[in-house]
């Protein structure tokens, strides 16, 4: 029995690392499609959750059709705002008004919300094990941010920049917010159901907001390089990762499925080591080695029920 859960758990961890390092490696290659100025972040969101929805319902024909009664096509359309709509779009916003270093620091804080999400919604236990672990990631992450760049700058130096600081934290909760919220739920219905209503949701959000940036869009202008960055974005950063996260989230708490966050800053930071633009210093090796220990730290805390048990045994 401890044997099967163990595999499980390690299926979990696996699936959160893997998803996470997509969405790393996601950050540089949504840069260069953005920089070539033939499609705006926007649209580039939407031909997210664009292709992800038809790759799920394509997905959803090989397998059993299920019943969902309206009462839980309500939940997934909340499980869409949250997972997908309020936490790409409060991000990609923010990140147009603030530098990308505020944003990077910002997003160290969504364990953080997790931790207390999970405290608050699903009676998770704040033990001292389990906030050393998020302190000793997010002095990981932050190291390897400061460390590439020689620290945040200030975005637009106004309250512009202070809204897209805003937007970017909010991105975080919401993220945080499904993790906890949907945590029970994603194991209702197939995986494939669930992320091809989700993203239908999304797509039905997004798409009047993105559709006039999508007319005035100049396809010519995309590259070899650019076409395959977005076919990335598309099947492994959207696709496959949001595959890999509803995996993790069934067999993980949140706190500890949240931790996996810290992967982002260390992919791309072996991506900028990788293109020449930065390199290893002590510095990140220390910075990684904190990380993967805070992520320790967290796994072997004391979730509530053995919490509770060690409670009814004393």
């Amino acid at each position: 029995m401890n044997k099967n859960i163990n595999n499980a758990s390690w299926k979990g961890h696996l699936s959160m690392f893997c998803a996470n390092a997509m969405w790393g490696l996601m950050s540089p290659m949504a840069k260069l499609v953005i920089i070539g100025g033939a499609v705006s972040p926007l649209v580039l969101t939407n031909m997210r959750i664009f292709g992800a929805m038809v790759l799920f319902w394509i997905g959803s024909l090989f397998q059993k059709q299920e019943y969902i009664p309206p009462k839980d096509m309500l939940r997934l359309f909340g499980a869409a705002l949250l997972g997908i709509v309020f936490n790409q779009g409060c991000f990609i916003f923010g990140v147009g008004l603030t530098s990308p270093a505020d944003a990077s620091i910002i997003t160290t804080s969504m364990p953080l919300w997790a931790m207390i999400l999970a405290a608050f919604i699903l009676k998770e236990p704040i033990t001292a094990k389990k906030v050393s672990g998020i302190a000793l990631g997010a002095i990981g992450a932050l190291l390897l941010i400061f460390g590439g760049n020689g620290g945040p700058s200030s975005g637009n130096g106004n309250s512009l920049a202070i809204l897209g600081d805003i937007l970017v934290l909010c991105a975080q909760f919401s993220y945080a917010l499904y993790l906890v919220v949907y945590k029970n739920f994603v194991s209702k219905y197939s995986l494939f159901t669930i992320m091809k209503w989700m993203f239908t949701y999304s797509f039905i959000c997004v798409t009047p907001f993105a559709a006039n940036d999508i007319m005035i869009s100049d396809w010519k202008l995309l590259s070899i390089n650019q076409i395959f960055a977005i076919g990335f974005i598309v099947v492994c950063a959207t696709f496959l990762a949001y595959i890999l996260i509803v995996l993790g989230q069934q067999k993980l708490r949140p706190t500890v499925a949240g931790m996996y966050n810290y992967v982002q800053p260390i992919i791309a930071c072996i991506v900028a080591v990788y293109w020449g633009m930065d390199s290893f210093n002590m510095v990140k090796y220390i910075a990684v080695a904190l990380i993967f220990s805070g992520v320790y730290l967290v796994s072997t805390s004391k979730s509530r029920k053995e919490d509770m048990t060690e409670k009814i045994t004393k």
